[in-house]
């Protein structure tokens, strides 16, 4: 038991070291702008930039990956990944640094679903749940912990010594991956052909969607998080900070609740949890005028988004196991590719209703996606009832 611990440690610790160094360009913005002399904007599409090239370069390379090791390809992906980050250290001007983001993002997808792979192997079925909900959590406590650290380091030693952070923990972690995660863990052998079959299952052609619009639904409104504490509901640059910190708490909550509700109801409740998720986005704008009502809507929604990451990680899993064990990599990566993608269409959404309805209207934007989830899930949960009356 103490063994399985440190191994489930160790996956987190992964996803901690990833999302550390995903979310800490987001902290050190101004650091970087006058560094390299450009604006703030230009340093922000690095964001965009980093969550299209995770979501494009992660099924290419799951696919390259065919029948090879995964203890080893994580290894090495880490390494990759380790490199990408020496590549900002040492970055001269802002062309480098943005090559060294672009080969940090080819790599990172491909590992954390190597890692999320692990938890099949490495727990057994009554504690997959909580264990994925913990590997998600590492991204939130990233977010949390990991990025006021890093700007903290920024402002005080220079971002540089950011970097060289994230650079010491990667070295820990592959040096703690050596001697805990199992070395003879492989895919079933298979083209890349076969590893596709995954995609025709009509329970992933509709399942896949569900992250992708889940989060898109969210970063409508969470792309402006900020301003809508400060300029919307009128808090200080001091609450601002306590605010953000409350909120990041509350996506660790989130993914705990994640958790458990693969040991109960699962993918089930989800349709009442997207019906209140529209209902919220839909007041958000009467809510602005209330702050403390206004901070209960956003930490509720807050809480909502990560609610889908366990219980659709089992189901990409289950349906991989039990019907295409070829493509268990792939399977692990599915939702991680889509939040990505749903992130970079909430935030693109978001910046056309900001440009032409107002921020009031980042809530009801978000709404219209909230609706599509809860139709796919509803369907989605359709397509299971066979499969649960089968193991009745």
């Amino acid at each position: 038991m103490k063994y399985f611990k440190f191994q489930s440690f160790v996956l987190v610790l992964i996803a901690f070291t990833l999302g550390f160094s995903e979310f800490l360009i987001v902290g050190i913005l101004d650091d970087l702008s006058r560094q390299f002399q450009v604006s703030v904007a230009t340093i922000g599409y690095l964001v965009t930039i980093f969550a299209l090239v995770y979501a494009i370069s992660t099924p290419i390379i799951t696919l390259m990956l065919g029948k090879a090791n995964l203890f080893w390809s994580l290894l090495a992906l880490m390494g990759v990944f380790t490199s990408g980050n020496i590549l900002s250290l040492t970055a001269s001007n802002f062309g480098w640094f943005a090559v060294s983001r672009v080969v940090t993002a080819l790599v990172s997808g491909v590992a954390i679903s190597i890692a999320l792979s692990f938890v099949s192997r490495i727990a057994p079925m009554a504690k997959r749940g909580w264990l994925l909900s913990w590997v998600f959590s590492g991204f939130s406590i990233a977010s949390v912990l990991g990025v006021p650290l890093g700007t903290w380091i920024s402002t005080n030693f220079g971002w540089r010594v950011s970097f060289l952070t994230i650079i010491v923990i990667a070295v820990i972690t592959m040096g703690l991956t050596l001697v805990a995660l199992p070395r003879d863990f492989k895919q079933k052998p298979s083209s890349i052909s076969g590893q596709l079959a995954l995609l025709k299952d009509r329970r992933i052609q509709v399942g896949m969607f569900l992250p992708m619009f889940n989060l898109a639904a969210i970063y409508v409104f969470y792309t402006y998080l900020r301003p809508i504490i400060t300029t919307k509901l009128h808090f200080s640059t001091t609450m601002l900070t306590v605010l953000l910190f409350v909120f990041g708490i509350a996506n660790i909550i989130g993914n705990q609740i994640s958790g458990k509700l693969t040991e109960g109801p699962g993918l089930r409740v989800m349709p009442a949890i997207y019906l209140a998720q529209f209902i919220l986005l839909i007041v958000m704008p009467i809510t602005f005028n209330f702050s403390g009502a206004g901070v209960l809507v956003l930490m509720l929604l807050i809480i909502s988004m990560p609610l889908l990451n366990s219980p659709i990680q089992i189901e990409f899993l289950q349906v991989a196991e039990k019907d295409y064990p070829q493509s268990i990599v792939l399977a692990s990566s599915l939702n991680s590719i889509f939040s990505n993608f749903g992130i970079a269409l909430g935030s693109a959404t978001g910046g056309l209703v900001v440009t032409h309805l107002g921020m009031n209207a980042v809530g009801p934007g978000g709404a219209i996606y909230a609706l599509v989830t809860f139709i796919l899930v509803i369907w989605l949960n359709r397509l299971n009832k066979p499969q649960l009356k089968n193991k009745l």
